[in-house]
């Protein structure tokens, strides 16, 4: 694995001045760019790549949905520097409509953890009445809480602190981690 996804503290931010597609940049604890993701444009299929840097020579990670419009839409996590699938990424179609919930799924496609937002309140509040109230998520592995995505308030910059400290045992492999936290961002982020 690329030692740039080996940190404990990550900040996914999207770029405000993008024209067609979503870019995303990826800080560590330290504020330095580390990681830059690309959502391809005009695609019927999202298409979400993972590069070491903003040049886009070195694709370290590929998200990509299985079907082109689905309300439970599966997205495949692939290691591209070993073409290997580190596992996928389920939107909960029904329950994210009132509360965003994502299935992780191991390369077997087992269910192994869950990425849910913090209360339906909440929640219902964001949706129907403000996008002013920052977005929580907690992230579970096996019943265990191993990491929280927590957004900024900015009604401009769609931002996520991610903060992988609780999970001792690393549970979660971090590239899947921050393939949540992108898509996040660019799937969920396109709906509000």
């Amino acid at each position: 694995m690329n030692s740039k996804f080996n940190n404990h503290k990550f900040v996914v931010r999207k770029q405000i001045l993008s024209l067609v597609g979503a870019k995303i940049d990826i800080f560590d604890e330290n504020e330095e760019k580390i990681l830059f993701s690309k959502m391809k444009a005009f695609k019927l299929k999202e298409d979400i790549r993972i590069y070491g840097d903003e040049t886009m020579q070195d694709c370290l990670i590929t998200i990509q949905a299985r079907s082109v419009i689905d309300f439970s839409s599966i997205f495949d996590v692939i290691d591209v520097e070993t073409g290997t699938k580190i596992g996928s990424l389920q939107r909960k179609g029904m329950k994210s409509i009132f509360k965003d919930e994502w299935a992780i799924l191991n390369p077997s496609e087992s269910e192994i953890g869950l990425i849910k937002e913090d209360n339906v309140l909440l929640a219902l509040l964001r949706r129907f009445l403000t996008n002013l109230i920052p977005q929580h998520y907690n992230v579970e592995i096996n019943g265990t809480k191993v990491a929280e995505y927590k957004q900024n308030f900015n009604p401009f910059v769609q931002k996520l602190n991610l903060d992988f400290s609780a999970d001792h045992n690393e549970k979660l492999d971090r590239r899947l981690g921050i393939a949540a936290a992108v898509l996040l961002i660019a799937v969920e982020g396109n709906q509000g």
